[in-house]
């Protein structure tokens, strides 16, 4: 058996080796590394994929964010909302601006942003929503649509974890994550389902004027060179990335496929386990398994986690500290006990490896080992 990793990304490269290999030479013989044409190739690829109508490719999915946020003309003391249990880039981005974050609770069952304790955060200095699609799964967009038109925001969807997952509305017509809001945003961080072999992003808008503005800013506020029209960043998708990302883009489904695969797997063995809580696939979503998150029960998350790392296998805590107890952004309104789901999923949630290269025997063993624990 293979040693068990996370992620494996060295087998997954293997598996695809001449076709990356192939993009790479090209690039390098070209030597166009800055702003070459895979990039524009592949943007127009995954606004195919996506089925949106812009892809503006950049340095990395916090920059997206950020880029985001800039494009939409939020001024200092502008109000954003956000779910409490996320990666503290969702937050940091917001304080880097000047504007201030606004936590709200997520769900129990999907983690994601609560449409129903949503609408007592909202202010007059509201101006946005941005709800994580977490684990692999999209939040519930369709009443978070309807809050967002009813109070007149944005929403900008940080799809970094579910780039590929389908969204189901009531009227039956569907739409990928990341393509729902006024603009999406993802990251191609190595470990993502869509990883490249570095850092990268991308925004999504089906806005063409949206779109424009978004391109300037990411290359410093300038349409023309030398002609700085706005206040703008440096973030490029560089070439070689951008060609990884083409040949791994034609491989997404599939990357989901066997993703779900081993997830049917943990699904069938551990959910005879009763301290623990298997994911919950909502009705409304796909699952593209990013992370395979359980729910560990009467306080032995911690326990397991030691005793699954003692025989070899690798898990990981999204997030152990929530945003409103991190240091940096502590408010006086909301200490420990504020949000009670999300304190609970702190000292309970664990993620199991999960990727596209997992083998039956990887995963007989990891089951086997955390059946025995209990």
């Amino acid at each position: 058996m293979e040693k068990i990793q996370m992620v494996d990304l060295h087998r997954q490269y293997a598996r695809i080796k001449p076709e990356i290999d192939h993009a790479i030479e090209k690039v390098l013989t070209s030597t166009a590394f800055i702003q070459g044409p895979d990039v524009q190739e592949f943007a127009q690829a995954l606004a195919g994929y996506l089925d949106v109508r812009a892809v503006i490719p950049c340095a990395n999915g916090t920059d997206a964010l950020q880029i985001a946020m800039m494009a939409l003309g939020f001024r200092p003391g502008d109000e954003i909302i956000l779910p409490v249990h996320t990666y503290v880039a969702t937050a940091e981005v917001i304080a880097l601006l000047g504007l201030t974050p606004v936590f709200a609770e997520v769900r129990a069952d999907s983690f994601t942003l609560d449409p129903a304790r949503l609408e007592e955060k909202i202010t007059p200095r509201t101006v946005a929503i941005v709800p994580v699609h977490l684990y692999g799964q999209c939040a519930d967009m369709e009443p978070l649509l309807h809050i967002a038109q009813k109070h007149n925001l944005h929403i900008i969807e940080d799809a970094a974890q579910a780039l590929g997952a389908d969204y189901t509305f009531s009227d039956k017509s569907v739409k990928k994550a990341g393509t729902m809001g006024t603009i999406g945003t993802t990251s191609f961080f190595p470990s993502k389902n869509l990883g490249c072999y570095g850092d990268g992003g991308a925004l999504f808008t089906h806005d063409e004027s949206l779109a424009a503005r978004i391109k300037m800013i990411a290359n410093h506020g300038q349409q023309v060179k030398y002609h700085h029209d706005l206040v703008g960043v440096n973030s490029r998708l560089d070439t070689l990335q951008a060609a990884i990302l083409r040949v791994k883009l034609q491989y997404l489904d599939d990357y989901a496929r066997r993703r779900n695969d081993a997830a049917v797997f943990y699904d069938r063995v551990l959910a005879r386990v009763p301290q623990v809580t298997i994911p919950w696939r909502a009705p409304y979503s796909t699952h593209v398994y990013h992370q395979y998150t359980l729910q560990i029960g009467e306080g032995k998350r911690d326990a397991l986690k030691q005793h699954l790392e003692q025989q070899g296998i690798p898990t990981m805590i999204y997030y152990p500290v929530p945003l409103h107890l991190q240091k940096a952004y502590r408010q006086a309104d909301a200490g420990p006990g504020t949000f009670a789901i999300t304190e609970k999923l702190s000292q309970t949630v664990l993620s199991l490896p999960i990727h596209t290269e997992m083998e039956a025997s990887q995963l007989e063993y990891i089951g086997d080992a955390i059946t025995r624990f209990f």
